[in-house]
């Protein structure tokens, strides 16, 4: 096979402008009937009940996929087999469940086979298809609409808008409920315990700060000089400072403070570190996620963070050199 590098180039940008258009005229078509699928969702899990997901062809991986998302997001949730259902597995079906019932056109057997089965289970149904006027539509009670425009297939075969369209909306219901209950990081970070994933949502910031002889620190009385050699044998980028009486948190001298303080003369290494220090720096609890460390490099722009304990005593120190290896940027 003869392939084009241009051609292929040029096809490929085709595709996914068409796919593109598709999630496009999808995100400017919501509106109330989205906002009711949210709120029956809401509705159904605060009562105990549970989200299935079900389509044939293309769309059963679709919908296996979103099952998932809305599983990582403690939704419980899950995928029914459209041709294995009417042979024993409308087992899982409780009365109060909702069922997505995904279908581009609305109008395939498979699916239109369990409307009434599932109604007789007591389950609400929502019509996930990209055809208001189907058959799926008019008999589900709650509606879930995409729109394509066109497929990217040049045969206008195989789906592909279609597909890319209902996952996006998919994808877009889980995060609408997940924002509105409020998920946490912890509590992601609960439902993906396993995996590169899961290690770095559960590091804390005690598994990652320096501390011991890599953690520098002196009373703020000290001199410039006597913190710069500090900061030399902990190979470190920074000191934290302390209330000599109290042992508190009283400031940070970073490298950047340093060179700066050369600016106040030739004497400024005798000079008290107190002139120079950064007071009142951004601190992190030990317990505290160590992606919560990053969250506050990146709002604050800053290289180094403190950690302290209750009573504002330095007892770690995160460098933001040694987040690549923890695998948390």
């Amino acid at each position: 096979m003869a392939l084009d590098p241009k051609s292929a180039l040029a096809r490929a940008r085709a595709c996914i402008r068409i796919e593109q258009a598709a999630m496009a005229e999808t995100s400017r078509a919501l509106g109330a009937e989205f906002v009711a699928t949210a709120r029956a969702v809401d509705s159904v899990t605060s009562a105990g009940g549970k989200l299935i997901f079900s389509g044939v062809g293309k769309n059963a991986p679709i919908a296996q996929k979103i099952a998932a998302t809305f599983n990582s997001t403690g939704v419980s949730s899950c995928f029914l087999d459209a041709t294995q259902a009417l042979h024993g597995d409308l087992g899982l079906v409780d009365e109060g469940d909702l069922v997505f019932l995904l279908s581009n056109s609305g109008q395939s057997e498979e699916i239109l086979r369990l409307v009434p089965v599932l109604k007789r289970f007591g389950a609400r149904l929502v019509a996930f298809t990209s055809n208001p006027a189907s058959d799926l539509a008019r008999n589900s009670d709650l509606r879930l609409l995409y729109r394509v425009p066109a497929e990217a297939c040049p045969l206008r075969l195989a789906p592909t808008a279609s597909t890319t369209a209902a996952l996006a909306l998919g994808d877009a219901l889980a995060m609408v409920l997940l924002e509105a209950r409020g998920l946490t990081r912890d509590d992601f970070a609960k439902y993906h315990p396993a995996g590169n994933l899961g290690r770095v949502l559960l590091l804390r910031v005690k598994d990652i700060m320096r501390t011991g002889d890599r953690l520098p620190t002196a009373p703020d009385t000290v001199s410039t000089q006597e913190a710069i050699l500090a900061m030399t044998r902990a190979k470190s980028g920074s000191i934290a400072l302390v209330a000599r009486r109290t042992g508190r948190l009283t400031g940070i001298l970073t490298d950047g403070d340093f060179r700066r303080s050369a600016l106040s003369g030739p004497d400024f290494l005798q000079k008290p570190v107190a002139n120079f220090m950064t007071r009142q720096p951004k601190t992190i609890a030990e317990d505290a996620l160590g992606v919560d460390a990053v969250r506050l490099f990146e709002a604050h722009k800053i290289d180094d963070l403190i950690v302290v304990d209750a009573r504002g005593r330095p007892v770690g120190l995160v460098d933001s050199q040694d987040l690549p290896k923890f695998k948390i940027v």
